[in-house]
């Protein structure tokens, strides 16, 4: 180790023996993503303010923001517009908790969501060797391996990418440390990884927009309410002509089937499965071609990640249950057990399409016959009957086929009636 430059074993300790070879790939992809410290990610709880969430201290906060900037402390493809050209301007604090500040603002003329997990740079963990070396002499190699681990520690993962881009498309510049800086910062928060590197690869995700700093942007939807009749306001998304209780039939039946959409993606076109855990209209939302997208990515695990969390100790089922996703408790044992015992689809079915279901649309020009048929599949999905795990997987891509079956009839039928114009699908 003697004579190691101090960049090197910083990174050998940080590292340990964890990367391979595959999570250089999965690295590739965010580094591309990220284009120079470009980021993602949003979580929009429209509605919940706590005592802090104010104008004045979220003005404080962006001011502290744009003075690092102009320090040189960190960097970022819209701290001009934000700390210099006015072009991103704040509009309103819509969460804060603990740190973490969702803020809405307007850039160029376009709404957009602001959010860093802490409000504070430093408040970051920081590159110590930054100070003592000049970063520009850092491989590039070494540098990809710090990107993987990060991801590699915050999915669980390794996915498969064909991309292998440069780290940096700026190039090494004057401000190269407060760009790998700022990056170690949004590395950092886990919604960022997983929007990131998914959005290349999935339409039910958030598209990225930029970022200064630790703070980055997202592009600006309308979550989902419990409270409101149909969960999402078609309304604010696509416009008034979906009002009425024939268009918002339609609209139903167009998200319903983009919820089925992205359960089918987030089993079946990873290398491991995506379990979301905290299923609820407010952690989702709707473009205007009706198209789901889940806006809140803190309780999203893929399958590894998903087992380590389940296989806790217990002393009966209801300690096996994380918050949607629950396992059974082995007695003999006293271990939960690694596989979750239900799934997405049993969830959505509960918590979303039973609201939607279970009533008569009385209207909709949807066969009475055929919305009892809807109500009966919608029961079966979210209460299968089953324990046995294998059992309940093939009942759920039954549910799923069917469901697919009763929403596509449903659309038929709305065509029909002259109700329904093909708005997706």
């Amino acid at each position: 180790m003697r004579g190691m430059p101090v960049w090197r074993r910083l990174l050998r300790a940080r590292l340990g023996r964890r990367c391979c070879p595959a999570a250089l790939l999965l690295s590739a992809a965010l580094c591309s993503a990220v284009g120079g410290v470009v980021a993602v990610v949003f979580l929009l709880h429209g509605g919940f303010f706590s005592g802090r969430c104010t104008d004045e201290q979220s003005h404080r906060i962006l001011a502290r923001l744009c003075l690092d900037y102009r320090k040189g402390a960190l960097t970022g493809d819209l701290c001009d517009d934000l700390c210099v050209a006015q072009k991103l301007i704040y509009k309103r604090c819509l969460y804060y908790d603990q740190g973490k500040k969702v803020i809405q603002a307007d850039w160029r003329g376009r709404p957009v969501i602001l959010k860093s997990k802490m409000e504070i740079f430093s408040s970051y963990q920081h590159l110590g060797f930054l100070e003592e070396m000049e970063s520009q002499s850092i491989p590039e190699a070494d540098l990809f391996l710090m990107v993987a681990l990060e991801i590699k520690n915050a999915l669980g993962l390794e996915l498969p990418s064909n991309n292998t881009g440069p780290l940096w498309t700026r190039g090494r510049g004057p401000h190269w440390k407060a760009q790998l800086a700022s990056m170690w910062s949004l590395l950092q928060q886990e919604e960022y990884i997983y929007f990131s590197v998914l959005q290349d690869f999935s339409k039910h995700v958030l598209r990225v927009i930029g970022s200064c700093g630790h703070f980055y942007a997202v592009e600006y939807l309308t979550a989902g309410h419990a409270w409101h009749n149909t969960l999402f306001s078609v309304e604010d998304a696509v416009g008034a002509s979906f009002s009425g209780i024939k268009s918002k039939a339609k609209a139903i039946t167009e998200i319903a089937i983009s919820f089925l959409d992205m359960v089918n993606h987030f089993d079946n076109d990873f290398s491991h499965r995506l379990h979301l855990c905290d299923i609820k209209p407010e952690n989702f939302a709707i473009r205007n071609d009706l198209t789901v997208v889940a806006i809140d990515v803190d309780m999203a695990f893929f399958e590894p990640k998903m087992r380590e969390i389940l296989e806790q100790n217990c002393t009966g089922d209801e300690d096996c249950n994380f918050f949607d996703c629950f396992s059974k408790c082995d007695l003999r044992s006293r271990k939960c057990g690694a596989v979750r015992a239900n799934n997405n689809l049993q969830v959505i079915c509960d918590k979303i399409f039973r609201p939607w279901f279970s009533l008569n649309l009385r209207g909709s020009t949807v066969s009475f016959p055929l919305q009892l048929q809807l109500q009966e599949a919608v029961h079966d999905c979210a209460e299968p009957g089953y324990d046995d795990v294998a059992l309940l997987h093939r009942t759920s891509l039954t549910s799923l086929s069917k469901l697919y079956q009763l929403l596509r009839a449903s659309q038929m039928e709305l065509q029909k009636s002259g109700s329904y114009s093909h708005h997706v699908h």
